[in-house]
C-alpha cells in the first residue's frame, strides 16, 4: 500500500499533523501602518500553542499594544495573515473570534462599564445567546477562578485597580475563552498585587489549559512565568526563544531599550567583570543561589 511503506514516516507525518493542530494563533504580517503612514509593524512571525504561556517584551512604543489589538481581531487593515485555529481571523465573525480569544486591556477602566461585578461578567455570555441558568453558572465559575466571588453585588466604582484587571479576566473567563491577550497585566500593581495577579495566571495556564500571551516591558517577571519569549523593538521581532536563550548580555538588551533580569545583571557583571568562572547565567533568585553556592565550595541539593 502505497503511502504505508515507511511506519517510521507515517508516525513523522503523525506527529507533524499534532504539532499544526496544536497552533491555537498564526501571526505573518508583512508590516503594518498608522493612518499618518508610521510603521508600526514589520516582519512578525509568531505561533502560539496550546497551552503555552508567551511573553512579549518590549519597551513602551514598541508596538506590543497594536500587536495584540491584531491578534484579537480589532485591527484587520495589515499586509499578511493571522490564522486562529487555522482559520483566517479577517472572515471570522465577532462571535466566532469571541468564543476562543480575548483581549485585557491595561487599563481596566477601559474594559467595564456596568454597575455591578455580576452585570459586567454577564455581559458576554448574555450576548453570546446562553440562557439565564447558564449565564448564572459561567459567571460564578467566572469569579471562583479569579478569587472575586464574595465582590459579585458589588459596584465596580468600589473595587482596587487590581481587583478590576481580575474582573476583566473574568469577563472573558465566562465567554468562554480559551486564549487569553494581556496588555501590561501587571502594571499599576503594588508587588503583592503584581505577584498575585501572575500567580492568578500561571493558574489559569497550568490548571486551566488557557493559552496566554503577555505583553510586557517588566523583564524580571519573565523568568519566573513565561515559557517563550517574543522581543519587539520598533515595531520588528528581534530575538526569540526560551528566557535563558534571550537574556544573554547587558548590551544587546540596551539597544532594545530594555535590561537582563537584575539578578542576572549581577551574576553577568561578577563573571566578566570580576572573572568569577559561573557556568551560566542564572535569570532567577534560586539559580543565582545555587550557582553561588557552588561558586563557595558548598554542595546543595
Amino acid at each position: 500500500m502505497r503511502g504505508w511503506s515507511s511506519p517510521a514516516g507515517g508516525k513523522d507525518n503523525l506527529q507533524e499533523t499534532s504539532q499544526k493542530n496544536d497552533i491555537r494563533l498564526s501571526v505573518q504580517i508583512s508590516s503594518f501602518q498608522y493612518p499618518d503612514g508610521t510603521i508600526a509593524l514589520s516582519e512578525i512571525n509568531m505561533e502560539i500553542r496550546r497551552g503555552e504561556f508567551i511573553g512579549i517584551l518590549g519597551s513602551n512604543g514598541s508596538g506590543k499594544t497594536t500587536l495584540l489589538k491584531i491578534m484579537d481581531g480589532l485591527i484587520k487593515d495589515y499586509k499578511g495573515m493571522v490564522y486562529l485555529d487555522g482559520m483566517d481571523i479577517r472572515k471570522l465573525s465577532p462571535k466566532e473570534i469571541y468564543s476562543k480569544v480575548g483581549l485585557i486591556f491595561q487599563n481596566p477602566d477601559d474594559q467595564l462599564f456596568a454597575s455591578t461585578v455580576f452585570e459586567d461578567v454577564a455581559f458576554g455570555p448574555i450576548n453570546m445567546g446562553f440562557r439565564e441558568e447558564e449565564v448564572v453558572s459561567r459567571v460564578n465559575e467566572a469569579l471562583r477562578t479569579v478569587e472575586m466571588e464574595i465582590c459579585a453585588k458589588r459596584s465596580i466604582h468600589n473595587l482596587s485597580y487590581g481587583q478590576k484587571k481580575r474582573i476583566c479576566i473574568a469577563g472573558l473567563l465566562a465567554m468562554g475563552h480559551e486564549i487569553l491577550l494581556l496588555d501590561e497585566p501587571t502594571a499599576g500593581l503594588d508587588p503583592m498585587g503584581e505577584r498575585k495577579m501572575m500567580d492568578l495566571l500561571m493558574r489559569l495556564n497550568k490548571e486551566k489549559g488557557v493559552t496566554i500571551v503577555m505583553a510586557t516591558h517588566s523583564v524580571d517577571l519573565v523568568p519566573l512565568f513565561i515559557n517563550r519569549l517574543y522581543i519587539l523593538s520598533r515595531g520588528r521581532i528581534v530575538r526569540s526563544g526560551k528566557p535563558e536563550e534571550v537574556f544573554t548580555a547587558p548590551a544587546e538588551m540596551e539597544s532594545v531599550k530594555l535590561r537582563l533580569p537584575q539578578i542576572a545583571e549581577l551574576i553577568w557583571r561578577l563573571k566578566h567583570e570580576d572573572k568569577i568562572p559561573f557556568k551560566k547565567i542564572p535569570l532567577t533568585i534560586g539559580e543565582a543561589r545555587r550557582e553561588l553556592l557552588r561558586q563557595m565550595g558548598i554542595n546543595h541539593a
